[in-house]
């Protein structure tokens, strides 16, 4: 069990990460930060990417929970609205700005994937959900899905700098569930 300070240590992680960079980063600045001793970050994290790799995954600045509102569309759309609400703060935003830059570095490539797979499988249940209630197929493209959406957010918000209009949420989802071209 991680100490009780695990939340105010992930916290000052991703704020120190979105303003120094991953190069930057220093588990002294952390524990400062934090106002615990970086022998509390040792005992629990032996180095500085697994301190990262926890506060991505487990801390609550990037927390999301997996929507249950009845119907796959329903759930896409609410996370869809979560995400948009999560990547317009701009706390978040310095912080996918660092992972962003730092996809490739040979440390961090496999942490930000890490991630990336955890937040996937945790999005598991919406689409277990969908075919239990034979809303979708078994075999459907799941990662696809979520990619689609996501990387249609990301676009808007972090790339276009725009915030997404009203109903963007709705539009986005059902283009990807129905296709943008009208069938014959």
């Amino acid at each position: 069990m991680p100490p009780r300070s695990a939340e105010a240590i992930f916290a000052a992680t991703l704020r120190l990460l979105g303003e120094h960079g991953y190069e930057g980063l220093t588990v002294e600045g952390v524990a400062r930060e934090a106002g615990v001793n970086k022998t509390t970050i040792y005992r629990w994290w032996p180095s500085k990417a697994a301190l990262l790799s926890a506060a991505l995954t487990d801390g609550e600045v990037l927390a999301l929970d997996t929507p249950d509102t009845g119907s796959l569309r329903g759930d896409l759309v609410a996370l869809v609205e979560r995400v948009i609400e999560l990547l317009s703060d701009p706390g978040v935003q310095t912080v996918v700005a660092a992972i962003a830059g730092g996809g490739r570095d040979d440390e961090l490539g496999p942490l930000f994937a890490t991630f990336f797979a955890d937040r996937f499988a945790r999005e598991q249940a919406i689409f277990d959900r969908a075919v239990e209630r034979g809303e979708v197929a078994a075999d459907l493209d799941r990662l696809l899905v979520i990619d689609l959406l996501s990387g249609a957010v990301w676009t808007r918000v972090l790339l276009r700098r725009q915030v997404p209009e009203p109903g963007f949420a709705e539009r986005a989802v059902e283009v990807v569930l129905s296709g943008s071209c009208p069938r014959p």
